[in-house]
């Protein structure tokens, strides 16, 4: 295979968001530029690597990773994605799924990251697309200091994934799925100091 589209070896990874807006249409997109399994080209490949690579960072740092567990965590999950990805049908979710289990990997290791970062095409640095601004680094410390259950699936809320969906990846309810996410949303508004007005 080309080198040029093959995934950097999983390292660790610094972080500018994006506005969770875009990182939602961004993630609720996916569906219609992955074509069925099978069929998928290396090309395929490298564009789904450059569209995903930021948003699994952020799915993963929103789970309680920092920055550089998250990168490198994103980085190993391209890595399987590469050698399965013509038996990959939705991209989007299996990337998260994928990672979320590559954290509690390294969440039962206790690994740390390693100081060296890859670059994306381009020569641009993984890390400069996650720098979190003073209120996206509130929301995520906030997060951080939810239940597991809750953070997960506010996780993949944020990336545009509906209940339904959440539920079908988590192997869980809809309605467990509704009840953690008004749960997680009730926390969060408490934790940041919002009012029922949006006042803070």
């Amino acid at each position: 295979m080309d080198n040029d589209t093959r995934p950097p070896a999983a390292t660790a990874t610094p972080l500018v968001l994006a506005p969770a807006r875009q990182t939602a249409a961004a993630a609720a997109a996916p569906a219609t530029l992955y074509p069925p399994a099978g069929t998928r080209s290396r090309a395929a490949f490298a564009h789904c690597y450059q569209q995903q690579l930021t948003p699994v960072i952020r799915f993963i740092m929103r789970n309680g990773a920092s920055p550089h567990e998250a990168a490198d965590i994103a980085q190993s999950t391209f890595v399987l994605a590469y050698e399965a990805w013509d038996a990959i049908e939705h991209a989007p979710a299996w990337l998260r799924r994928v990672a979320y289990r590559q954290l509690l990997k390294v969440r039962r290791a206790k690994e740390h990251p390693c100081a060296v970062l890859p670059d994306l095409p381009g020569g641009r640095c993984p890390m400069a697309a996650v720098e979190l601004g003073e209120q996206e680094a509130r929301v995520y410390e906030a997060l951080s200091w939810l239940p597991a259950r809750q953070r997960e699936v506010m996780a993949w809320t944020f990336d545009g994934f509906s209940p339904a969906e959440i539920a079908q990846e988590l192997s869980i309810e809809p309605a467990a799925v509704r009840q953690s996410l008004a749960r997680a949303r009730q926390n969060l508004k408490r934790a940041l100091g919002i009012s029922k007005g949006g006042a803070r």
